[in-house]
């Protein structure tokens, strides 16, 4: 059953746990960038002019 497991973990994509992690260390960081500057520009936007 081990040898198994450990043929299905070689066989993901992300079978370089260190590079994997970068990765997604990347995705979350662009993703928050893009939620920071949205929010920012929505409430940008709300100001009335008289």
């Amino acid at each position: 059953m081990k040898i198994l497991l450990n043929m299905i973990n070689s066989s993901i994509a992300l079978y370089d746990w260190n590079n994997g992690v970068i990765m997604m260390a990347v995705f979350g960081l662009a993703c928050l960038i893009l939620i920071v500057a949205l929010i920012s520009f929505m409430s940008s936007g709300k100001k009335n002019k008289d």
